[in-house]
């Protein structure tokens, strides 16, 4: 007979089975002290590149880590075979936190932003002064997500045989961002690669741009194909022979720590995850002007104190234009 109340004691209470077998659930998970250290090259289709001390290893996303995605540029701890043996895949089972981020979104109107590139000091705008014709707004894009997501920009313009760059330097000029002007014929004797490894030393440098304007050319000519194969990486070639980057790929810089990161072309870069407030600190002669703005001030409006810190001699007003320029990209789109 069953008491109830009071009365029961422990031979009253019935146990559940555990239908998966005997050991108890537990939100306790292992903490992997022993877990290799290795960084993210590449990945396709859920398997990822790593390069675990002089190896490259495969490896999945551990099921703990949910939905926690791991991208290239990440330092991850892996456990499982470390061996880089054909067939051998090992298990990423922590993400290390990350020092910098490139995101972006599909559109300005897609609430869902993806991280391109983790853990990248620089980031390289490729664009061509024609054919394909410079894109403004987009290369504005690409500065606002540089300086939100913590990288330096390096702005590399290509195809100056073809026109002139002043337009774009009088443009960006007031930006005091690093640049790097190449010819067609300087690209293809390596002469730009050179030019632009001045600027990578003792960086990971990741590098976007709009397809067809030489950005991977560019990153062939820093790391040679032979280099390119340690990866493993294979990439898609077009109709016309030339070769696409298909998928975000890191590549280190023979006799150097130095890292260069290929991304794939992009047509668009949406903007719906950034948050303006952040852009201002690539500005530091503005930044300490916002003292006295209204709360939640975008720094285009009636209100805004860098007027008066401008007007005051404290900034050149040409910087003033550029960061309400990159400001207000959001509200435009790339066509503008």
């Amino acid at each position: 007979m069953r008491r109830y109340g009071k009365h029961t004691d422990e031979d009253d209470i019935r146990s559940r089975p555990n239908r998966k077998g005997n050991r108890p659930r537990t939100n306790i998970r292992p903490k992997h002290e022993d877990a290799a250290e290795g960084m993210v090259l590449t990945v396709d289709r859920g398997r990822l590149t790593c390069l675990v001390e002089n190896r490259i290893v495969m490896a999945m996303k551990a099921r703990e880590l949910g939905r926690k995605a791991a991208v290239v540029g990440d330092r991850v701890a892996l456990v499982g075979d470390m061996s880089g043996k054909k067939d051998t895949l090992a298990r990423i089972v922590r993400i290390e936190e990350r020092t910098s981020v490139l995101r972006r979104t599909a559109d300005d109107d897609d609430p869902f932003e993806r991280v391109v590139v983790a853990n990248a000091d620089q980031l390289a705008i490729v664009t061509a002064l024609a054919d394909p014709e410079p894109r403004p707004r987009l290369i504005d894009r690409c500065l606002v997500a540089a300086f939100d997501g913590g990288l330096t920009p390096l702005l590399v313009m290509t195809k100056s045989d073809l026109a002139s760059p002043d337009k774009l330097l009088e443009l960006y000029g007031h930006l005091d961002i690093p640049y790097v002007v190449t010819s067609r014929e300087e690209l293809a004797n390596n002469d730009a690669a050179d030019l632009v490894r001045e600027h990578l030393t003792g960086r990971i440098t990741a590098f976007v741009g709009h397809s067809g304007v030489g950005k991977t050319t560019l990153v062939n000519a820093l790391v040679p194909e032979e280099r390119r194969r340690l990866t493993g990486h294979v990439n898609a070639v077009t109709g016309r022979g030339r070769h696409t980057t298909t998928s975000a790929l890191a590549l280190p810089l023979e006799g150097t720590d130095d890292w260069v990161i290929d991304t794939p072309g992009v047509r668009s870069f949406g903007l719906a995850h950034i948050d303006p407030s952040r852009v201002i600190h690539a500005f530091p002669d503005l930044e300490p002007g916002t003292v006295g703005c209204p709360r939640a001030c975008s720094h285009d409006e009636q209100d805004c104190a860098l007027d008066a810190w401008v007007a005051e001699g404290h900034a050149d007003p040409a910087r003033l234009y550029s960061l309400r320029r990159l400001l207000s990209t959001r509200e435009r789109t790339e066509g503008d």
